[in-house]
């Protein structure tokens, strides 16, 4: 027969152990919470690759190409976030600097203080970039385009151009935002020659399975954010569609001779957090 003065001890131990437990995930809780919103949102780290490019001619070998994406300008990102990554891509001394898409969230309030800012923003051999969902999301796709061409931007919405050095070409690609736009790869690559190297843009990078059926090289992209909070050993949490197979990083697509580079992005969305999954500016060297 149990002695129930024992038994009273257990259960009160057995409790005091559970709500240090409980105490210890809350304010585990309350400090991830504080990092993930008041410093690892702003925290950008430098993503430094090289990506050997089938086709690149000499001439292009060693060419320093910046790639940014989802700045989701709204609540959460202001034209002063905007200035810093500015001032950094422009640190790195890019030869060409590329977006892939989600300049605002849902608001466009900011286009005209962030216009002079991306404006800002230099390179020998062209500025490029694409839409993204939350451009159209916020119904003012238009506008969003006139600003980006206003910062001197090539807006690549199924089409391309011609990039020229030293007699050689390098064709950059880019497809209207697949969730909510109209893409035409077909139409974007248009006459390029087969023998000649080709990058493309697409926000979303899942859409490099289609991308692969075509004589392209590399697909930026973006639209993942990685995640946004990514736990140890798990991974991302939470994926949006078109961005679940190739979530952060360089692949190559299976079986076929296509890479695609996914960018974190620098901006969030939903919830204004990352956890273990920094913001995120690329420079690729291209061999």
């Amino acid at each position: 027969m149990s002695d129930p003065k024992i038994s009273t001890i257990t259960r009160k131990t057995f409790l005091q152990k559970l709500m240090h437990w409980a105490g210890r995930l809350v304010g585990l809780g309350v400090v991830a919470g504080v990092y993930s919103y008041g410093w690892e949102r702003h925290w950008i780290e430098t993503t430094e690759v090289t990506i050997t490019l089938p086709k690149l001619p000499d001439a292009f070998r060693g060419t320093k190409l910046v790639h940014f994406s989802d700045l989701h300008l709204g609540h959460f990102s202001e034209p002063k976030d905007v200035q810093h990554v500015v001032d950094l891509i422009m640190s790195k001394k890019p030869d060409m600097i590329c977006f892939t898409g989600d300049l605002v969230d849902e608001s466009t309030r900011y286009l005209s203080a962030v216009l002079p800012i991306l404006g800002q923003l230099d390179a020998p051999l062209g500025k490029y970039a694409v839409l993204g969902n939350h451009d159209y999301r916020a119904r003012q796709q238009q506008v969003i385009r006139d600003t980006l061409s206003s910062a001197g931007f090539e807006v690549l919405d199924n089409r391309h151009v011609r990039v020229d050095r030293q007699g050689s070409s390098l064709h950059m690609a880019g497809v209207d935002d697949v969730l909510f736009g109209v893409p035409d790869l077909a139409r974007a690559l248009g006459d390029i020659p087969t023998d000649e190297a080709v990058i493309l843009l697409a926000h979303e990078p899942d859409f490099a399975d289609e991308t692969a059926a075509y004589p392209v090289g590399l697909q930026l992209s973006g639209h993942s954010h990685g995640g946004q909070v990514r736990l140890p050993l798990i991974g991302a949490i939470l994926t949006p569609k078109l961005s679940q197979k190739y979530v952060q990083g360089l692949y190559k697509v299976k079986d076929t001779s296509l890479q695609v580079y996914t960018s974190r992005g620098l901006g969030t969305t939903i919830l204004p957090i990352r956890l273990f999954c920094r913001p995120e500016v690329t420079v690729i060297t291209l061999r």
